[in-house]
């Protein structure tokens, strides 16, 4: 009985260590990047993509094939039956010489859809960071509003209890007693209700990491918000080097480029050869005369050369939707530079203002911080009544709540900003 106790007891304490396993920011995002839904899906298309790109599939190779054929049948006739076995062997090759320049076409448009590719990996690696930031974040916002809670919630019940032994000595009555219980209570619930906010947003943090164990991790991150300094104009420059969608479009732009060379490309001639060898072998057997053979052999070797000169205007009426659809990405992307350089701004002034928000609820904390020792003061004197002092938990709950929310605005905003000018993979590497 005492080793199974033992095996509980460490069984247990195995259990508790396994639960609460460290995890820093950089490790949440590393184990992200691993193990990432979105990642794992996107790398996979990066790899059809890479393999996609070859000379091989533009057409540059010859096409070789090897065929062989049996054919077998009985002839019967008023002369003389037979037996009629006939064995071809033939190795030919196809081999388009020039396209119109179609193949070197071909191979770069692969190359821009495997750049392409990459640059949509790489916005599933920026997306997955930010979202593993602001998720590691709101756990821990969670993590200090619920320890807020708690410490409001210890102060409301040690007057609650402090009220009920007033009651049992006569120095308070039930009215003082039902408020502190209410107050109490309020606060209790209050606390269980944000516990489980905190524990969704642990499991939404999981969720990024495609981690399916119930593993609670314990977060080593401190919750703060260091305040940095930035200049419009570098960040612009930045976002028109860096930003992932603008290398995008810039792709989807050569890929348009592409297709109007495409397009010009089916005005040219073709030359193709097809040559092989192949191999006869017929055997006759009657049932007079015997068995005979006839072998024979040949070689052939073909050039052709092919110029569409009319196909119903099919080909002018193609290089004019190309070339339209090239200027159109041209429109597209002075579209999205200015955007971008809108949203850039506007992120940027939201930052600013966010940063001034936190210094606000920060002086603004340190007030109801100080104005709550104080009053505890008062109310253990008797000085103020328990209302007053109600309320002074209220204010310093408020002004908690709102610096705890003003840090992770400003790191959500903070985020937002290193992500537009293509600059948070650095960041947190």
């Amino acid at each position: 009985m005492k080793t199974i106790y033992a095996l509980i007891i460490f069984g247990a304490i195995s259990f508790i260590t396994q639960a609460q396993n460290p995890l820093s920011l950089n490790d949440a995002i590393q184990n992200a990047l691993d193990n990432n839904y979105g990642i794992q899906i996107s790398i996979s298309k990066q790899e059809i993509s890479t393999i996609q790109n070859s000379w091989g599939a533009a057409g540059r190779y010859p096409y070789i094939n090897l065929t062989g054929n049996a054919d077998n049948s009985k002839n019967m006739n008023d002369t003389e039956d037979f037996i009629s076995n006939r064995f071809i062997g033939e190795a030919s090759i196809n081999w388009t010489i020039f396209d119109g320049f179609a193949v070197k076409i071909n191979k770069t448009r692969f190359e821009e859809l495997e750049q392409l590719s990459k640059q949509n990996t790489a916005i599933m690696v920026e997306s997955t960071i930010q979202s593993v930031v602001l998720a590691y974040y709101d756990a821990l916002l969670q993590k200090e509003k619920l320890n807020t809670y708690q410490e409001v919630m210890t102060l409301s019940e040690d007057r609650y209890k402090q009220t009920k032994v007033s009651k049992d000595l006569g120095t308070a009555v039930t009215y003082h007693l039902l408020q502190a219980q209410n107050a109490y209570l309020a606060d209790r619930s209050d606390y269980l209700l944000q516990e489980v906010t905190y524990k969704n947003a642990l499991r939404d943090l999981n969720y990024l990491m495609a981690d399916k164990s119930e593993v609670n991790y314990q977060l080593t991150d401190e919750f703060k918000a260091i305040p940095v300094d930035y200049a419009i104009s570098d960040l612009q420059a930045q976002m028109q080097n860096n930003n992932k969608s603008l290398q995008n479009q810039y792709v989807n732009q050569r890929l348009l480029q592409n297709a109007v060379a495409s397009a010009k490309s089916a005005f040219m001639p073709t030359l193709s050869f097809k040559g092989g060898a192949q191999y006869n072998s017929t055997r006759n057997d009657y049932e007079v005369r015997g068995e005979s053979w006839i072998n024979a052999s040949k070689i052939y070797g073909n050039f052709t050369l092919s110029f569409n000169l009319f196909s119903g205007g099919n080909k002018k009426r193609a290089l004019q939707i190309a070339r339209i659809e090239e200027e159109v990405g041209t429109v597209e992307m002075n579209d999205i530079k200015h955007d971008l350089n809108n949203s850039l701004v506007n992120i940027y002034e939201l930052f600013l203002v966010r940063k001034e928000l936190l210094n606000v609820a920060n002086e603004n904390m340190e007030a109801a911080k100080l104005n709550l020792q104080i009053s505890q003061d008062k109310f253990d004197s008797g000085t103020i009544n328990s209302f007053n002092f109600r309320d002074v938990q209220n204010i310093y709950l408020n002004a908690s709540q709102k610096k705890l929310e003003a840090i992770y605005k400003y790191i959500d905003t903070h985020t937002a900003l290193l992500r537009m000018v293509g600059v948070i993979v650095q960041e947190y590497e």
